[in-house]
């Protein structure tokens, strides 16, 4: 039987300590997995969702094209290269559409002057043309809702209960916020829904379908495109051609508030002065 020596000890010390890797190789080769996972993870979902992102290889039509030209010499500095969009100054617009580059462009909204609670209505910077471009190449490098061809308008001789139901539809769904009478109102924080008065039927499609500031987003499955251009109908038939289906004097047409305050104000004067002719009678 041998005797365990120190120089023995020694040796099996060092043996174990050249077979066992060292703290900075186990760390090495945990960071080498971890970024191996992630890679790979990156790869799984970039192949299994190539729409969220903007192909750069895309080939664009002759539309598009020109839009893209105005894109980036009006657009790219909020909004980014290829609509991807700058953090702190305009959100990405992969995904949004030509329906709310229409309305957001044709109303003048975009470009923005500075940033505030909401963006308001103003003069448009480019003509029908040149926003038709620019929306094409919106819609064609992130996809998105699109205004539909043709009329927007329900033809009357056809579908005489189109105001009608129009009307129905308008008073459930846009009221609380646009008024009775489309005037628009005050929301929160700084923020009103518009009148509707000047509204063109692609403005209104195409904010039913991109849902823009507070307003939200109506579909197709919450409201069919037969019912949007019922809304459409009663809103450009009744509110902005019969500007004054109650009468001649509209108030306003912000409801019940001004009505009454009106005729508070004129019953009251009226009794007055029939209580002072009557007392100077007697």
């Amino acid at each position: 039987m041998t005797s365990d020596t120190p120089a023995r000890r020694r040796a099996r010390v060092f043996t174990r300590r050249r077979s066992a890797p060292s703290r900075a190789r186990r760390r090495l080769g945990a960071a080498v997995r971890m970024i191996a996972a992630l890679a790979l993870a990156g790869g799984v979902y970039t192949a299994f969702t190539p729409g969220a992102f903007a192909d750069d290889d895309v080939q664009l039509s002759a539309a598009a094209r020109e839009g893209k030209a105005l894109f980036d010499t009006s657009c790219i500095t909020c909004h980014g290269r290829d609509g991807q969009g700058v953090e702190e100054r305009g959100p990405s617009l992969i995904g949004v559409g030509s329906a709310s580059v229409e309305f957001q462009v044709s109303t003048g909204r975009m470009p923005m002057t500075r940033q505030e609670a909401q963006a308001e209505e103003k003069p448009p910077q480019f003509n029908e043309e040149q926003t038709r471009q620019l929306a094409q190449y919106v819609q064609e490098i992130g996809g998105g809702p699109q205004v539909p061809e043709g009329s927007l308008v329900e033809d009357l001789k056809t579908n005489p209960d189109a105001i009608a139901r129009g009307g129905e539809l308008f008073r459930v769904n846009c009221t609380s916020c646009h008024g009775f009478g489309g005037g628009g109102g005050a929301l929160s924080s700084g923020k009103f829904a518009p009148s509707l008065h000047d509204a063109t039927a692609e403005q209104i499609y195409a904010a039913m379908l991109s849902g823009p500031q507070n307003m939200p987003v109506f579909g197709d499955n919450q409201l069919t495109p037969e019912q949007k251009r019922q809304i459409i109908t009663y809103i450009q038939k009744q509110l902005q051609e019969d500007k004054d289906p109650g009468g001649i004097f509209n108030l306003g047409r912000y409801g019940p508030s001004t009505e009454g305050m009106a005729i508070f104000l004129v019953g009251i004067t009226i009794l007055v002065f029939t209580s002072l002719w009557i007392a100077g009678k007697s």
